[in-house]
């Protein structure tokens, strides 16, 4: 069986991710800083962990308790992000600090440690927004979580460029609008024509069969920009 790492798994996107590559008898590893509607689905193929993203301990600690039980990673989805819906002149040094340590930092620090388990082949997904692409329609507020977005994106390109011959692959996906919970924390009332099952169903294919064809991108995802 191959081991598949998914972040950001207690809802949304992350939680239909789990339930899909379990179905298709993958070793799932969750990792969220909540894993009660996790360990509720009871599922066989699914190990949860708690890890707190932005803590560079959390991190430390939860691998080490996760080496016992794997020894190698096929595909990460760094699928856990913050976003702050701030006007820029209300949004303080600590909001940005706080987006950029799940969406950036913490995202990098933990690649970084799973160095040691990828394997040639390897596909490491980063979630991104299209808010997050140059020219692409920018939304008020979002300056700390759609800049955040755009240094993932530069990221995985630096990433796959440091890795090439080791056939470890990088890709960044940038989704419009998804209908979960963080889409209605940001924009209340505003109704997504993708559902959270959609676009999980999308990047499981795409976590398959994607690095056959790309490494080092960013493709966007979306009809719409949210």
């Amino acid at each position: 069986m191959k081991n598949v790492i998914i972040t950001g798994c207690s809802r949304g996107i992350g939680f239909e991710l789990i339930k899909i590559f379990n179905t298709n008898n993958f070793n799932v590893i969750a990792l969220s800083r909540n894993n009660k509607s996790i360990s509720d689905l009871n599922l066989k193929n699914v190990k949860s962990y708690y890890v707190d993203i932005s803590s560079q301990k959390s991190i430390t600690e939860t691998l080490s308790a996760l080496s016992k039980n794997i020894k190698k990673v096929d595909i990460l989805i760094n699928n856990a992000g913050a976003l702050i819906n701030k006007p820029f002149s209300q949004t303080s040094f600590k909001d940005f600090q706080s987006v950029y340590n799940v969406n950036v930092f913490g995202l990098a620090e933990l690649i970084r440690q799973l160095l040691p388990y990828f394997i040639k082949k390897s596909h490491i997904i980063n979630i991104s927004s299209i808010g997050g692409i140059g020219g692409s329609s920018k939304f008020p507020g979002l300056s700390a979580y759609s800049s955040s977005k755009g240094a993932l994106n530069i990221l995985t390109e630096m990433l796959a460029e440091e890795f090439k011959e080791s056939e470890i692959c990088f890709n960044t996906l940038a989704l419009g609008a998804v209908q979960t919970e963080m889409l209605e924390e940001a924009f209340p009332g505003y109704k997504a024509n993708t559902s959270a099952f959609e676009m999980a169903n999308f990047i499981y294919k795409f976590s398959l069969e994607g690095n056959t064809f790309f490494n080092g991108k960013t493709i966007p995802v979306s009809t719409t920009n949210p």
